[in-house]
């Protein structure tokens, strides 16, 4: 059974930092196309960061230069770390991965930056 666990979201000042985990269990992250997502209230969820299964990595134009998606392989886990947040990432983060045909979701983590 595939089970996605985001992680390490919490309430931080504007400028702050927070890293999120995506933690897997049923599946080998390396193996396939990690997305996170985010999903502000009221508004459709979007695309955040992607690392693909060599490493290579995209951004959202509104994230690039702040947050850094990476792997670790080692611990089955996915991070994004988040850097000079604003109040406009406020939303609920979910990592996400097709595999077996299947489309994947965690539960979410909530992220609130205050101004």
């Amino acid at each position: 059974q595939v089970q996605l666990v985001e992680s390490g979201g919490g309430l931080v000042q504007a400028g702050g930092s927070l890293r999120l985990s995506c933690a897997a269990s049923g599946i080998t992250l390396s193996r396939y196309v990690i997305t996170w997502y985010r999903q502000a209230p009221g508004k459709q969820r979007d695309v955040v960061a992607t690392i693909t299964v060599g490493g290579i990595t995209n951004y959202a134009d509104s994230v690039k230069g702040r947050f850094t998606i990476s792997r670790d392989n080692a611990k089955n886990t996915v991070y994004l770390q988040m850097n000079s947040l604003k109040p406009e990432d406020t939303a609920v983060y979910y990592c996400n991965t097709v595999a077996f045909s299947n489309d994947y979701w965690g539960q979410g983590t909530q992220v609130t930056v205050s101004s």
